[in-house]
């Protein structure tokens, strides 16, 4: 049986699409093998949800990285991201400040973003907290999976940035790798196309106080 017209169209672009987000799929796994860990000015650390009044596990995982770095002398300051999450009364990054206190993490190294809740603008208002504090430089913390493109668009944001992921993530075995994979190949992909929109400003953020 024939395809014409429109379908033949349509299946080339279903073909085409599984194509890219496949090919995507390999290199955001190649790139997730990376640890770029060096010294910086900060570390960013992507935002990943709460459970009350903690940090979610994967989110905590990003976390104690983070202190490691700070504890290790890779970078003077951390910039903690992430918004509301859905049902919460505080910022993800109020949380996870007070996980980093709690921890001995100093008050006076810890900036916080509490607007955003998508990568894009995890990293735009880091930029934001950058550009105020004079900081050039930063090792970028999140899943090994999700590296490729955070590390994309801090390099949009005009950031010269590294991967530091963390080394403790909750993704390791293949059921849970390969969904996430999946999802950042999908998520990858389309930051590719839809890049060069213009950003929509959005979000303020905040120091921690003191």
């Amino acid at each position: 049986m024939k395809i014409k017209g429109a379908g033949k169209w349509i299946l080339l672009g279903l073909v085409t699409a599984a194509f890219v987000i496949i090919y995507n799929a390999i290199a955001i796994y190649r790139f997730s093998q990376q640890d770029q860990t060096r010294k910086a000015d900060c570390a960013i650390v992507a935002g990943a949800g709460i459970n009350k009044k903690s940090p979610s596990p994967v989110f905590t995982a990003r976390l104690d990285h983070a202190i490691w770095l700070y504890q290790e002398g890779k970078v003077n300051s951390l910039i903690l991201t992430g918004g509301l999450s859905n049902g919460a009364t505080e910022p993800d990054a109020a949380i996870a400040r007070n996980y980093l206190l709690n921890r001995g993490v100093p008050e006076s190294v810890i900036f916080i973003d509490e607007q955003s809740t998508v990568t894009r603008e995890n990293i735009h208002n880091a930029k934001i907290i950058m550009t105020r504090q004079n900081m050039q430089t930063a090792l970028l913390v999140s899943d090994p999976l999700h590296m490729l493109r955070m590390r994309l668009i801090a390099h949009d944001n005009d950031i010269m940035s590294w991967s530091s992921p963390t080394t403790t993530s909750r993704y390791r075995s293949w059921q849970t790798q390969l969904p996430f994979l999946l999802r950042e190949s999908f998520y990858y992909t389309g930051y590719r196309i839809l890049r060069y929109l213009p950003h929509i400003p959005i979000q303020k953020v905040d120091r921690q106080p003191g």
